[in-house]
């Protein structure tokens, strides 16, 4: 078989990543992706996240633009881009054009237009401009207003949730047509929006990086109809006032990584059971093995004839693996059920690391289900803890608060592509994921706290308003990623585990022993090798990352800051006299690092990255048993990451 190219990789596929071209005007930057702005400042003061025009079908897939007519003006006070873009999905009958225009000026005033046209009758759940703005805006001051109203206060600081009223999801205030955000001390930035009717809601419950405006208010309830011919025209204006008080470090400047004090403990980390249904062969259960999971988790749905079969090949794996199971009940409509699940526990006498009671339709486990579950199951499971909360995604639980009376602990799960699939609104999200624990802890008090399980693309999609259609000849399912096998994957997950260890999760589920959705490639390997890019028997580079995590579990998190943490992110870790200091390069460009209060002498620098690639996934022992020696001096240590790389170092006395 070929190597890997490069891009695969970096990104599981053999594609460039998107062209971006950085525009100007007066004090504004910003960086221009197709028709999407990303990253636009004023005076290095970050004002939005991104800026795009959405077309989402029925059941909240984003429709991709075709575009045409791309014509960019620019100079270095002004700059304008006119294109024309087609949104079309022949499955649910999508079909939209829109003219479209994003222009700033000298004085930093942005102006956004679409003026787009129907070709065809068809349902939509939302058509026109979002607004991200950086989730580093919680807490600040906020003036919104309409014809009729003006409502004013701060951006919630643990993540708003997205209640339900009268059956319809509400924002986190009434609906507006101008907006103001103290994004810094004294700097205002202002939106007035045309066309439409916006809202806000808080993206962080999907770990989203950023609070979402948009347009096609959720009060109005969907799918809505658009009728063949219907014109639909919005505009956005953007202007800021105030100025810095201290001038920002200049993109691509050295990223520095500052080492601070204990933050914690670092959690436990399992695997989830393979979806494939396959029972592990003898190499891959030793690989999973020498990677040392704290748990696997296997879900045991009750209401299904298979359950059995589903438990039986869980309690196999964990004993190949020689770990404890984390156990998933559904319980079912006959409780009967429950007794022959706990007749299976006792004889099978296997360690239990927990219990995660749910029940389908409860977007939440209720005081009942847990309760049944835990005076079913908790003897015969050795007396493991019983875990409620949600199956479904971090927002039910904030939605639909749990009743803590009856936990022992409260878990959800998280994943990356809710909103949005680019390979950068994914790498935003894991530093999100701290932001759930923090929130969580706010409503579950000292309760442990369980992540599970960890993936990139949805399990299921709960909010589907119709059939979701099958995959086409040669396609992935919906559940896979092809990122899976990919460089990107382990920076990903590496940021994740930092904001999870740091914000005091106590255990972290990720994606899946083996196959598309796991840390290691089957013996039998993909069934589509063109669009999955990996090989029978080997291991993905995010099985080196979660065997580093497996084997720091219980030791001491260090907060370690970086100052430009779209780039650089680092996870320090003490574990008794020995530090180790994992860091990721989230760019595709190389970048300079310097990490300093690094109270050690020496480090052994073992590196993840496009060179090592391929020893990497085909010999898991040879990267793991390398390292080379580096000298620290005065505490500090200078460190060239390569795009998409992971470095492992390591200070032992």
């Amino acid at each position: 078989m070929r190597e890997a190219t490069r891009y695969e990789r970096w990104y599981g596929r053999d594609e460039a990543p998107p062209e971006r071209t950085t525009v100007r005007a007066g004090p504004l930057t910003a960086e221009l992706e197709g028709p999407d702005l990303r990253y636009v400042r004023v005076d290095g003061v970050e004002i939005v996240r991104r800026l795009y025009a959405a077309v989402r079908d029925r059941n909240w897939g984003t429709v991709p633009p075709q575009l045409s007519n791309v014509d960019l003006e620019q100079n270095d006070d002004a700059f304008r881009l006119r294109f024309e873009a087609r949104h079309v999905d022949d499955g649910l009958g999508v079909d939209f054009t829109w003219q479209g225009e994003i222009a700033g000026s000298a004085d930093a005033t942005l102006t956004c237009s679409l003026d787009g046209t129907a070709n065809r009758a068809f349902p939509y759940n939302r058509i026109g401009w979002c607004i991200l703005h950086p989730a580093d805006n919680a807490g600040r001051h906020f003036r919104a207003q309409s014809s009729n109203r003006q409502v004013e206060g701060r951006l919630p600081r643990e993540i708003g949730p997205q209640l339900i009223v009268n059956g319809l999801p509400a924002a986190l205030f009434p609906g507006f047509d101008a907006l103001e955000i103290e994004v810094a001390d004294a700097i205002w930035a202002r939106f007035e929006l045309d066309g439409d009717l916006f809202e806000m809601e808080d993206q962080r419950n999907w770990t989203d990086a950023s609070f979402k405006t948009y347009s096609t208010p959720l009060s109005l309830g969907f799918p809505h109809d658009a009728a063949a011919g219907q014109r639909i025209r919005q505009a956005v204006r953007l202007a800021v006032s105030g100025r810095p008080r201290t001038s920002a470090a200049p993109a691509g400047a050295e990223v520095v990584i500052a080492l601070g004090a204990p933050a914690g403990h670092m959690p436990s980390i399992g695997l989830g059971a393979a979806s494939h249904g396959k029972p592990l062969s003898q190499r891959e259960a030793a690989l999973l093995a020498e990677l040392r999971p704290a748990h696997l988790r296997v879900d045991v749905d009750l209401a299904s004839d298979t359950w059995q079969d589903a438990l039986t090949r869980g309690f196999t794996d964990t004993r190949a693996i020689g770990t404890a199971l984390e156990l998933a009940v559904f319980a079912g409509p006959d409780d009967g059920a429950l007794d022959a699940l706990a007749d299976i526990l006792r004889s099978e006498s296997a360690p239990v690391a927990r219990v995660l009671a749910f029940r389908k339709g409860e977007p939440t486990s209720s005081a009942a289900t847990v309760e049944l579950v835990r005076d079913r199951l908790q003897p015969a499971a050795g007396g493991a803890p019983i875990y409620g909360g949600s199956n479904v995604l971090f927002t039910e639980l904030n939605r639909f608060r749990p009743e803590l009376a009856p936990l022992q602990g409260v878990a959800w799960p998280l994943n990356a592509t809710v909103h949005a699939s680019d390979d950068t609104s994914v790498l935003e999200t894991a530093a999100m994921h701290g932001e759930t624990v923090r929130s969580a802890r706010q409503l579950c008090g000292t309760l442990p706290l369980a992540v599970t399980p960890v993936t990139f693309n949805q399990r299921f999609n709960p909010v589907a308003t119709g059939p979701e259609p099958e995959p086409g000849p040669g396609e992935l399912p919906s559940q896979v990623d092809r990122r899976q096998p990919s460089l990107l994957a382990a920076v990903w997950t590496l940021v994740s585990a930092k904001h999870l260890a740091e914000a005091g999760a106590a255990s972290v589920t990720y994606f899946e022993t083996t196959g598309w959705r796991g840390v290691m490639e089957t013996d039998e390997g993909t069934g589509l090798p063109d669009r999955f890019c990996s090989r029978p028997g080997t291991v993905f580079p995010v099985y080196h990352v979660l065997a580093d995590l497996c084997e720091l579990a219980g030791a001491e998190v260090l907060e370690a800051k970086s100052s430009e943490p779209l780039a650089v992110e680092a996870l320090a870790v003490r574990q008794g006299d020995r530090l180790v200091v994992l860091a990721a390069n989230l760019s595709p460009g190389p970048r300079r690092c310097r990490i300093t209060a690094l109270q050690v002498h020496s480090v052994a620098v073992r590196r993840l990255d496009e060179e090592s690639f391929a020893a990497a996934c085909s010999d898991a022992a040879s990267l793991r048993s390398g390292g080379r020696e580096l000298g620290v001096v005065g505490g500090e240590l200078e460190l060239e990451l390569e795009p998409f790389s992971v470095l492992h170092l390591d200070a032992t006395p």
